[in-house]
C-alpha cells in the first residue's frame, strides 16, 4: 500500500480540519484522488524534479506529485487553516514536502528548489493570471522551471493557446507562445470540485523553449502587444499611437499594415514590431 492510500480520505481531512474553501482566496478544491494523479501526469517524469506548487489546499494534488514520484514539491500556501493537512502529508513523504505559509506574489520560491523544476499547480483562480505572467517574463531566458502544468478557468485556458485571427488571441497567447510550446492537456467540469465553480476548468501545459521563437527585446514587445490589444478593435496605427512619433512608418518597417488590427498580427509580427521599435 502507497503512503497516498495510508493517508485519509480528502473528504474526512476538510472535515477534520474545518476547510471549507474561501472564495476570498479563490479556493476550489479538487477531492478525486485520481484526477489529481492524472493531472500530475501531464507534467511528465517528476522523479529528477523539484516541483512547485501553488495553493495546495487540503493537499489533493500535493498527494498526486509525490505519489507520482516528484523528488520533492514545495508547496506555497497562503491559508495557515491548510498547514495541518498539510503536515500530516509531509509526515508520510518523509523529506520530500516542503510547505511554505506564504503569499505566492511575494514569496522566493527559487531559493527553496533545485533544478530541474517544473511548475504543477490548481493556480486559485484570484492570482492565476499574474503569476503566469511572471513566470512567462523572467529576467532571463530560458527561464528557471522546465514547464508549468496549470489548471485555469477554461476560458483562460483558451487565451493561452489560441492562434491569431481568433477571438480568443491576445496577451496571453502572445506572451506563452513566444516562449513555450503549449497546449490544453485536460478538461473538468465544475463538478469535479468542491465548491463547485460556475465555469468549467482546464490543465494548460507549457514547456519553456530554449530560446524565444522569434528574437525581440521582452520588455519592448510586452508594451507594443499591451498596448495593441488593450484597444484590439482599433487599427494599429490608432492602438499604438504615442508609441513612438513615426509609428506608422515603423508598423510599415515590420511588414504589417497600419491598418491591422492586433488579432490579426502573428506572434512573428509583433516581435518585427518590437524591433522596429525598439530600434
Amino acid at each position: 500500500m502507497s503512503a497516498i492510500d495510508s493517508l485519509p480520505p480528502l473528504r474526512e481531512v476538510i472535515a477534520t480540519h474545518g476547510l471549507s474553501a474561501r472564495k476570498a482566496l479563490g479556493q476550489n478544491f479538487l477531492l478525486d484522488l485520481n484526477l489529481t494523479s492524472k493531472i500530475a501526469r501531464q507534467a511528465g517524469d517528476l522523479t529528477s524534479c523539484d516541483v512547485l506548487e501553488v495553493g495546495p489546499g487540503p493537499g489533493g494534488l500535493t498527494r498526486g506529485l509525490l505519489a507520482e514520484g516528484a523528488r520533492r514539491v514545495v508547496a506555497v500556501e497562503k491559508d495557515a487553516r491548510c498547514l495541518p493537512a498539510l503536515a500530516e502529508i509531509a509526515a508520510a513523504y518523509p523529506g520530500r514536502l516542503e510547505v511554505l505559509n506564504a503569499d505566492a506574489l511575494a514569496v522566493d520560491w527559487a531559493a527553496h528548489l533545485t533544478p530541474p523544476i517544473k511548475v504543477v499547480s490548481n493556480l486559485p483562480y484570484n492570482v492565476g493570471t499574474e503569476l503566469l505572467v511572471r513566470w512567462l517574463t523572467p529576467p532571463a531566458w530560458p527561464p528557471l522551471w522546465q514547464s508549468l502544468t496549470l489548471m485555469f478557468q477554461r476560458e483562460v485556458a483558451e487565451r493561452i493557446v489560441a492562434p491569431p485571427g481568433s477571438k480568443a488571441y491576445g496577451r496571453l497567447a502572445v506572451l506563452a507562445q513566444w516562449r513555450c510550446d503549449v497546449r490544453i492537456a485536460m478538461t473538468l467540469p465544475p463538478e469535479a470540485f468542491t465548491p463547485p465553480p460556475k465555469v468549467r476548468s482546464a490543465v494548460v501545459h507549457l514547456q519553456a523553449l530554449p530560446a524565444p521563437r522569434f528574437a525581440a527585446d521582452p520588455g519592448v514587445l510586452e508594451r507594443v502587444v499591451a498596448k495593441a490589444f488593450n484597444q484590439r478593435r482599433k487599427m494599429l496605427r490608432a492602438a499604438l499611437k504615442g508609441l513612438t512619433p513615426d509609428i506608422e512608418d515603423r508598423i510599415v518597417a515590420a511588414g504589417l499594415s497600419p491598418t491591422d488590427r492586433a488579432e490579426q498580427v502573428p506572434i512573428e509580427g509583433f516581435c518585427a514590431l518590437a524591433r522596429a521599435v525598439a530600434g
